[in-house]
């Protein structure tokens, strides 16, 4: 259940403005910030009343597993910022990836991925979905005619993320868009790495979208969220009912922790994108560096694609280390401001090594089919000061030699 804006006005906001006011319910005490509802149940005035809202003649909270008012209010939020019709909040990044899937898809169904994708997503791709008698393909994601060729009469959704998750692969939005609704099937993308700021998948054809709001939605590493968001009538038939029953629900304390994160949310992602380009050419100069990967600059091999469907390089860089995994490790350790962590999106600038640990569990082969080595260096850009930041990797550059 989203919450309604009673400001008709509210339409020609631009996205910073929406991102403070949008969707705001207030109690009758007028709170400027909007109120946490910590409660699990709703009292009815009637029994009538409540027969009415379980038959859903009469709009109404039910049960917090169902809707919250704090968490109604994220979801429309998320929706002024996305253009979507409907959303709903879910417990972490990945209840929004599985519920975004599993609502939809039932056995004798087939999925084609992106096969570069987050550790856990290829999990629920490759080993969970087939468990539920639901096949999938995965196809190199940058090119348009592997997406072609893997569809099958039974073929019910695409599924990629753009960019990907560690070298910044990007996937054709739209080309892939128009593939699936050639077949029928629906588009679901994962754009956390772009932030709903830097890439709008819907304007370019997708017609669901998938977050981690752990990452810079919260931006401050506090607390665990997610949203799927789409048309109304899959988000509030097969995705609601899929919640509902299943119980993968965005707690109110979180939702409004989100909610606070999306009001700064355009100026900390302006800084960290300007922050990460400065990153990513700094690190192209020097000599302990072997690759680097970050949309933004014109060597990235698809840098005319990010032109058309980003609005910036994004907030994350990744880079090959000279010197093998010892070289990597000794970089990581060396590090004093930026954090080894594995999360991303936060204010701290953070450093992981992707082959040890969010990618550890696919084979040397698997791996190495998607460019991830053990030299592979992702960088989390945070909202330091970006001279302090590069002081930081010039010395574990420097450790990293030996």
């Amino acid at each position: 259940m989203a919450a309604k804006n009673k400001t008709d006005r509210s339409t020609a906001w631009q996205p910073a403005t929406r991102l403070v006011h949008e969707g705001t319910l207030r109690s009758q005490f007028g709170e400027t910030s909007e109120a946490i509802f910590l409660n699990s149940g709703y009292v009815y005035e009637s029994a009538e009343q409540a027969e009415a809202r379980f038959k859903g003649d009469e709009d109404g909270y039910v049960y917090s597993r169902y809707a919250n008012p704090t968490v109604s209010m994220f979801e429309t939020r998320m929706c002024a910022l996305e253009g979507a019709e409907a959303a709903r909040g879910t417990a972490s990044g990945m209840a929004a990836v599985a519920a975004s899937l599993l609502c939809h898809l039932k056995a004798g169904d087939h999925v084609v991925s992106g096969r570069a994708l987050f550790g856990s997503c290829r999990y629920i791709v490759e080993d969970l979905l087939p468990r539920y008698g639901v096949t999938s393909t995965l196809v190199d994601g940058r090119d348009l005619a592997a997406w072609e060729a893997a569809v099958t009469p039974n073929t019910r959704a695409f599924f990629f993320e753009s960019p990907t998750n560690p070298v910044l692969e990007l996937v054709d939005i739209e080309g892939v868009a128009k593939i699936a609704k050639g077949c029928g099937a629906l588009t679901v993308v994962d754009n956390v790495f772009a932030t709903p700021l830097g890439q709008r998948p819907m304007a370019l054809g997708a017609d669901i979208v998938v977050y981690s709001a752990t990452k810079h939605i919260d931006g401050q590493g506090r607390c665990l969220g997610g949203v799927v968001l789409g048309p109304a009538e899959f988000i509030d038939e097969s995705l609601h009912t899929f919640l509902k029953h299943t119980g993968p629900s965005l707690s109110p304390f979180n939702a409004w922790v989100m909610l606070k994160g999306l009001e700064t949310l355009p100026l900390r992602v302006a800084r960290h994108n300007e922050t990460a380009a400065r990153i990513a050419e700094f690190l192209a100069e020097r000599s302990e560096v072997e690759r680097v990967f970050y949309p933004g600059r014109t060597d990235h091999p698809q840098h005319d694609l990010a032109k058309r469907q980003m609005t910036g390089g994004g907030p994350i860089v990744a880079f090959e280390i000279k010197g093998g995994k010892k070289a990597a490790f000794r970089f990581l350790n060396a590090l004093s401001i930026f954090k080894i962590s594995n999360n991303l999106g936060d204010a701290k600038s953070l450093a992981t090594h992707p082959a040890t640990t969010t990618h550890q569990r696919l084979s040397e082969e698997a791996r190495s089919e998607l460019g991830i080595f053990d030299t592979t260096i992702r960088l989390s850009i945070g909202l330091e000061d970006a001279g302090d930041l590069e002081a930081d990797l010039d010395q574990a550059l420097a450790a990293a030699r030996g």
